[in-house]
């Protein structure tokens, strides 16, 4: 499953060598986490996000019984606001 996530991601975006897949399969649910370059997301999650539901059909096809969760992963690090900072 993680070689078909990241055949399929690596098609589309633009950045391909910064493509990660993290599989994490149990007995009844894979889940596979996606991150590509920043610049890419928009790829994957722009028109509707026609592109990364196409990729979930295919894999949740290709799971078999095995229910398929694919999450893309954010790469930016949102800075933690200190406590008491807003006044």
């Amino acid at each position: 499953m993680q070689k078909l996530v990241d055949f399929l991601a690596r098609s589309v975006v633009s950045q391909p060598d910064e493509v990660r897949v993290n599989a994490v399969e149990g007995e009844t649910v894979i889940i596979v986490e996606l991150q590509v370059h920043d610049d890419d997301v928009e790829c994957l999650v722009g028109s509707d996000g026609q592109v990364i539901k196409a990729i979930r059909q295919v894999i949740g096809a290709a799971s078999g019984r095995r229910k398929t969760m694919l999450e893309l992963v954010n790469t930016q690090v949102q800075p933690i606001a200190e406590a008491g900072a807003e006044e």
